[in-house]
């Protein structure tokens, strides 16, 4: 484990984190500790992100919706068949 060290913290930083880490019901170093392990997720949870900018994930590609797909095939299957069409609903 690594020891981590913060210098020139104003006393009013100091009390507002000891008074939210007793709310929480924890010491403020746990408290603290917390709150950087919190940090560090959410970066490499940005990285994450950030791999994936720019690609597709095929929801919105221009491409016909699942509804659009269902109704054409009804569609092209009633026409094969000599039927009419129904409602709009089913």
């Amino acid at each position: 484990m690594v020891a981590l060290q913060i210098r020139d913290v104003e006393p009013e930083v100091r009390d507002v984190l000891v008074r939210r880490a007793g709310e929480k019901g924890q010491s403020l170093q746990g408290f603290l500790l917390e709150l950087v392990r919190a940090e560090a997720r959410r970066s490499r949870n940005a990285e994450a992100l950030r791999r994936f900018e720019g690609r597709s994930d095929g929801a919105d590609d221009g491409e016909a919706s699942a509804a659009d797909i269902i109704r054409r095939e009804r569609e092209e299957r009633m026409a094969r068949f000599g039927l009419q069409g129904g409602t709009e609903g089913g």
